[in-house]
């Protein structure tokens, strides 16, 4: 098992941190000593993660915020809440998403849910904190991606997917091609303006989580039949989301991490193992895509980079 740094005097945000790679992060980051925010949209079962994590690390320092990365202006609130209370922040670690839906959904400012839920509110989110983040003395924001960005294209002529036949499952590619594509452009920008700050991505490999269930059942009481198939057949090499949320540990905590890098399980495909280097698509690393994904972001979401930092 990955150990994680001493963490003592620093103070980080989880998102998703309710459940999966999101609450093994967590508990780990606070058993070596980080006072974690834990990010939740519901938080009664936020309270139940906490309660379990402090089960088994009594003296971890864990506290619940709400947030739904699917609403702008829940995000705003969170942010809002963060600001007022005038720490720094020495991490961000966006983990939160949705995974294949059934069907076409929307977020509550009318986004693609995978889209909007993946991508513009943590997008957002990193951007609202950024006065926060940069009052740390060496922060990070470490966002988490997927090996299916490797198959994304980002549709800058049908980002939402109105005019297309929708294709869940293409759609969460497209998604996570996004989150990696802003952990890049997102290290460039601090770079450029000579910011401490470290943005780098994670992926889990293939985890055996909630995600894929969660998101196979929103708007239906079980998967469709297709997804029960698609799962009774699984043949992939999978692993536990102890092993699963290692890359995100180390993207977030370790020494050697650095800015711009990109960390996954390095046996079997990239899907199970230690962590090591991942590869970045090249679609993640086209300049000018990167950059005109993110002005569209902040088109969409009403979020720029902050003048005072």
């Amino acid at each position: 098992m990955y150990a994680v740094p001493d963490q003592s005097g620093k103070i980080g945000i989880v998102t998703g941190s309710n459940s999966g790679t999101g609450k093994e992060a967590a508990k780990r980051l606070a058993a070596a000593g980080m006072r974690v925010i834990m990010a939740v949209r519901t938080p009664a079962k936020g309270e139940a993660a906490r309660a379990e994590i402090l089960a088994e690390h009594p003296d971890a320092r864990l506290e619940i915020r709400r947030v739904d990365l699917a609403d702008l202006a829940s995000v705003r609130e969170f942010a809002d809440g963060i600001l007022a209370d005038g720490t720094p922040i020495d991490l961000l670690a966006n983990n939160a998403g949705v995974m294949m839906p059934p069907e076409r959904m929307t977020t509550a400012d009318g986004f693609e849910l995978q889209l909007g839920s993946n991508f513009l509110g943590p997008f957002a989110l990193t951007l609202r904190l950024l006065p926060a983040l940069l009052a740390a003395p060496a922060p990070r924001v470490s966002t988490m991606s997927s090996g299916a960005a490797n198959f994304g294209r980002i549709g800058f002529d049908d980002l939402q997917w109105e005019r297309r036949r929708y294709i869940s499952g293409r759609a969460y590619a497209q998604s996570k091609l996004a989150d990696l594509m802003f952990a890049v452009e997102l290290a460039r920008v601090a770079k450029a303006r000579d910011w401490k700050l470290m943005s780098n991505g994670a992926h889990p490999g293939y985890t055996r989580t909630n995600l894929q269930s969660a998101g196979a059942t929103l708007g239906r009481d079980r998967p469709s039949l297709m997804s029960r198939l698609m799962y009774a057949v699984d043949f992939l090499p999978s692993q536990d989301v102890v092993q699963g949320a290692e890359p995100l540990l180390y993207a977030a905590a370790d020494p050697n991490a650095v800015a711009d890098g990109y960390y996954g399980p390095s046996k079997r495909f990239g899907l199970v193992g230690p962590t090591g280097k991942a590869r970045v698509t090249g679609r993640a690393r086209d300049a000018a895509a990167n950059a005109r994904l993110w002005a569209e972001a902040e088109r969409l979401t009403g979020v720029a980079l902050p003048t005072t930092v």
